[in-house]
């Protein structure tokens, strides 16, 4: 019998009795464990009803996998009026907020709970204004209007849900409406300048709370009123990046919805192409080779942050810009680059908040913008560099005993808040990213296969397996530090090299992805078939008929140091 076995056993019997940390979220991660049969709270049912279970042998990834779950219980529940049951976003927020848990938190969700997802998206189109505007928040007083605070498209969240989960029609009509809707209003309310970009009227229109990005400036807009600016500072308002991007990426995915209802994506189509032309050219600095807020008298707020992130989450760029991006900025430990993942400003600016102890987007690493990053990696294709950084960032939240806001970016130390839920998403989308059955919303499947198992020795694990049902199909997925073995509703399936992403369709091969910083010579065995295979970081080889064809190459940027 393979050693692998017994812990196969175990994450089968998980399915029908998922292990939640009893205890509260401060215990030591290495308490034990007890199993209990699942509530009626719709994160365990639904992780019961996708039978998505995990168990590891070593370290402490098993007993953090359970606490995330159990916290995210905790995180959805009714809110406001309507009793809606939806996620939001813990720590010292209350309620829901849009640009996290109404859009890019849901997106992750999606994969564990897409019925509260679905239900929280609802919630924010249910409560947009007769005159577009959507709320930045949803508490237990009502809506909130006193600020935008979009910086991650909601669009293409919706499309994905829609795409993924087999949403209705209806469901997408609503949300396209709503959309539309808050499409009109930033149009006649947030491009004062006739610029065609997208103007910040106080700090919190974008989320960046004590950034010196908005030193001097009003941390809300001129009496709650979301149209409206303070006009005693010179400065406002900011033609801002992140919030153009983010309007260029809706309009784009905008169109995509447009196209399934029936309608004339072309407008859409249009509008997208004419606001990333606004902030190419609003925003782009040729020489730094950065994108910048753009004061009142035009001059730029030149600082190197987080804000290069979302722009790039936001699918904004080509490889080549993509690429430069990572060398200068993104991938280099002179600016964003941590130890514990990608600081919220550079570590080479000199007011750079090293306190990551209290709510601060002017320095420590930010649990938001780590759920954000994964859409700018894999929009091209360079997932060895997201994988690299995500197992340094796993190895300090795995030695930590709770989920924070923010990181020390210098140790990995929990900082700001706890029960925060973007950092339980966190871990439970980068475990399932690195090795994991991850269903995609193109009807594919990713089986991943970079366990944890050379991290600092206290966390390592010295196997995992991981269990979910995707299309009626059961997976079951046992790895350790050279293979990884999936089984198809309990018979053995594939094997291949631990390193590797395999992408399967209808139950076929169809890719091979060197998730690996270097190059991993191994075999990929599918049924009676075997193929050796040579796969350098980024690179994919295609299947086609069930045999190794096109090999596409991609450049892999590690860390830089100069």
């Amino acid at each position: 019998m393979s050693a692998l076995d017994p812990l196969l056993s175990r994450v089968r019997r998980r399915i029908s009795s998922i292990d939640l940390m009893k205890a509260s979220p401060r215990q030591s991660p290495s308490a034990p464990v007890a199993a209990i049969k699942p509530p009626s709270n719709p994160v365990v049912a639904s992780f019961t009803r996708m039978g998505i279970s995990l168990a590891a042998e070593g370290g402490n990834l098993e007993q953090r996998w359970n606490q995330a779950v159990s916290e995210l219980e905790r995180r959805v529940h009714p809110v406001g009026e309507s009793g809606g049951t939806i996620l939001t976003e813990g720590g010292i927020f209350r309620g829901s907020r849009v640009e996290s848990a109404g859009s890019i938190a849901t997106e992750v969700l999606d994969r564990f709970a897409p019925r509260a997802a679905e239900r929280t998206q609802r919630e924010y189109a249910r409560y947009c204004r007769a005159d577009g505007l959507m709320p930045y928040k949803l508490t237990g007083e009502g809506p909130g209007y006193a600020q935008i605070q979009m910086v991650t498209p909601q669009a293409r969240s919706v499309w994905k849900h829609y795409r993924l989960t087999g949403a209705s029609r209806e469901y997408l009509h609503v949300m396209y409406e709503a959309m539309a809707g808050m499409d009109a209003w930033l149009a006649a309310h947030r491009d004062t300048r006739g610029t065609g970009a997208v103007e910040a009227f106080c700090t919190f229109d974008t989320g960046q709370d004590n950034s010196p990005r908005f030193w001097l400036t009003p941390e809300r807009c001129f009496g709650g009123d979301a149209a409206s600016y303070e006009r005693g500072y010179p400065q406002l308002p900011y033609i801002a990046p992140d919030l153009t991007a983010n309007v260029a990426c809706q309009r784009k995915y905008l169109a995509k919805i447009a196209e399934e209802l029936g309608k004339d994506p072309t407008d859409w189509l249009a509008k997208a192409d004419a606001t990333e032309d606004a902030l190419w050219r609003q925003c782009y600095d040729e020489r730094d080779e950065c994108f910048y807020d753009r004061t009142a008298d035009g001059s730029p707020v030149r600082l190197v942050s987080d804000v290069l992130l979302r722009v790039l989450a936001c699918e904004i760029g080509d490889e080549t810009q993509f690429t430069r991006a990572l060398e200068r900025y993104v991938m280099n430990t002179r600016h964003l680059l941590s130890p514990a993942g990608w600081t919220s400003l550079s570590m080479s600016d000199p007011r750079f908040d090293r306190d990551y102890t209290h709510n601060s987007w002017g320095g420590p690493v930010n649990f938001l913008s780590l759920l954000r990053v994964p859409a700018a990696f894999e929009c091209h294709g360079h997932v060895a560099e997201l994988a690299l950084v995500e197992r340094s960032i796993l190895a300090a939240v795995l030695g930590n005993d709770r989920f924070p806001q923010s990181l020390d970016p210098w140790t990995g130390r929990p900082g700001f808040e706890d029960h925060y839920g973007p950092a339980i998403l966190w871990l439970l989308d980068s475990v399932e990213r690195a090795t994991g059955v991850q269903p995609r919303e193109d009807g594919c499947v990713w089986f991943n296969g970079l366990p944890p198992t050379r991290l600092p020795s206290r966390q390592a694990v010295d196997r995992v397996a991981y269990a979910r049902t995707v299309d009626g199909v059961h997976y079951e997925m046992v790895a350790d530090d050279l293979n990884i073995r999936v089984l198809a509703e309990g018979e053995e399936w594939l094997t291949f090299s631990t390193g590797w992403r395999v992408e399967a369709r209808d139950g076929k091969v169809c890719s091979v992805t060197g998730l690996g910083s270097n190059t991993v010579s191994g075999t990929v065995k599918i049924g009676s078939e075997s193929f050796s295979l040579d796969l350098p970081a980024n690179h994919v080889i295609r299947f086609e008929d069930s045999q190794p064809g096109e090999h596409l190459t991609k450049s892999f940027i590690g860390p830089h140091w100069d």
